[in-house]
């Protein structure tokens, strides 16, 4: 079956005033549809056309050499983009950090939540160019790694928890050339729950 893209889990306007509805709508309409569709057409009469993305992406190997960097590319566009909506929710006055297991697994790993978030937001501003930023659960622990393009953590091995989408799509209507100040507002809209529930099954 091919790929589609996920509605959102909520409305285009829900994330402001720290995400615009605009970008929203072009993001999640236009961006993320352009994946689906590429990714959609190169693997078209494949055995992997009706594979779960995940499983794709987790081995590129399998993916005949002459598809494999549309693949790589637009598939990585329409997974990451999948888990962008559900990392973030409106207004999460009431889940502004994590809690429980995975708030102690990130003071173990970083220190402290305030240091885990220095390290995530310099990721996602040092990141050359396009790419992401991520926590990660890297087999032993948490990590955080920033890739570029649309390439995905899964694909070397790992599990992504929580990522930031840093194309400048993502954030140029609302913020200009100011990432650092888009990561600062994008906290704002993490889904903590989510990522304690992605956490806990890589766990």
């Amino acid at each position: 079956m091919a790929y589609s893209v996920p509605p959102l889990p909520y409305a285009y306007d829900a994330l402001e005033p720290h995400i615009d509805k605009l970008t929203m709508e072009i993001h999640h309409d236009k961006h993320h549809q352009a994946y689906v569709d590429k990714v959609n057409t190169a693997l078209e009469g494949t055995p992997l056309a009706d594979a779960p993305i995940e499983d794709v992406l987790k081995d590129l190997d399998k993916v005949p050499e002459a598809k494999r960097t549309a693949v790589r590319n637009n598939g990585g566009g329409h997974y990451n983009h999948s888990l962008f909506w559900e990392h973030m929710m409106p207004d999460p006055a009431h889940n502004k950090r994590p809690s429980g297991v995975l708030a102690n697994e990130i003071d173990n790993a970083f220190a402290s939540f305030e240091d885990f978030k220095s390290k995530m937001k310099e990721a996602a501003v040092n990141q050359f160019g396009s790419g992401w930023a991520w926590l990660v659960h890297d087999g032993s622990g948490l990590a955080i790694v920033g890739t570029p393009n649309q390439d995905n953590p899964i694909s070397e091995g790992k599990t992504p928890l929580l990522g930031v989408d840093v194309w400048e799509h993502a954030y140029y209507l609302k913020y200009q050339n100011k990432r650092p100040d888009y990561i600062d507002a994008w906290w704002n809209t993490v889904n903590w729950e989510v990522v304690a529930e992605r956490f806990k099954s890589a766990s």
